[in-house]
C-alpha cells in the first residue's frame, strides 16, 4: 500500500509542479461564449472558463446574473502558462475582442452583466493593464474615449456546464448569435487591422 501511494505521489508531482507555474487572468468582454472562444485560440492558454465576477451573491446562476440583479459581470477566467504566453499578449487579445467605448453593454447585449472590464489578480497585472489601456488610448484607431475599467479580481464563480465551450458544442447557434448580434462587424469597424494580428 505504501509503495502504491509513493508511486501515485511520484506520478502526481510533475503535474503539481506544472500547475504551480500557471497564472490566472480574468476579463469581461460581453457574452462569455465569445470571450472564451477568443482566448482558447491563444497558444499558451491552458483553459478559458466562463463564469461570473463582481457581484454580491455567492454562486449565482445564469438566470440570476442575466436578470441584472446580482451585480456580476459575465467573465472568462483564463489559466495560462507564463513561459508560453505573457499577460501583455492576453491584454492585446482582450482589447480587440470587445467594444471599449461603451459601458453596461456589448454589441446587442445590454445590461450591467455585459459591462467590459479587466480584473487584475496582482500588482503586476494591474500595472500592465494600466499601461496597455494608456497605450491604446494614445494609439486607438477610433475617436471615442476608452471606458473599460480596470478592477481588482473578486471571487470567481464558474458558469453552468452548458455554457462552457458553447461555441464548440453548438457551432450553428453560436454562429447565428455572433453574426446576428453584430459582434464581429463592430469589432472590425473599431479595431480594423489590429483584429488580424
Amino acid at each position: 500500500m505504501k509503495r502504491l501511494l509513493l508511486l501515485l505521489l511520484a506520478a502526481l508531482l510533475p503535474a503539481l509542479a506544472q500547475a504551480q507555474d500557471l497564472a490566472k487572468a480574468t476579463f469581461a468582454a460581453g457574452c462569455f461564449w465569445c470571450t472564451e472562444e477568443a482566448f482558447e485560440k491563444v497558444p499558451g492558454v491552458v483553459s478559458a472558463v466562463s463564469g461570473y465576477m463582481g457581484g454580491q451573491k455567492k454562486n449565482p446562476s445564469y438566470r440570476e446574473v442575466s436578470s441584472g440583479g446580482t451585480g456580476h459581470s459575465e467573465v472568462v477566467q483564463v489559466t495560462y502558462d507564463p513561459k508560453k504566453v505573457g499577460y501583455d499578449k492576453l491584454l492585446e487579445v482582450f482589447w480587440v475582442n470587445h467594444d471599449p467605448t461603451v459601458l453596461d453593454r456589448q454589441f446587442c447585449d445590454a445590461g450591467s452583466q455585459y459591462r467590459p472590464g479587466i480584473f487584475f489578480h496582482n500588482a503586476e497585472q494591474k500595472r500592465l493593464a494600466g499601461a496597455s489601456k494608456a497605450r491604446w488610448e494614445r494609439n486607438k484607431p477610433f475617436s471615442a474615449k476608452i471606458l473599460t475599467p480596470i478592477e481588482p479580481a473578486g471571487e470567481f464563480w464558474p458558469a453552468e456546464e452548458y455554457h462552457q465551450g458553447y461555441y464548440k458544442k453548438n457551432p450553428a447557434r453560436y454562429h447565428f448569435y455572433v453574426t446576428g448580434c453584430g459582434r464581429y462587424a463592430r469589432l472590425d469597424e473599431l479595431w480594423g487591422k489590429y483584429r488580424s494580428k
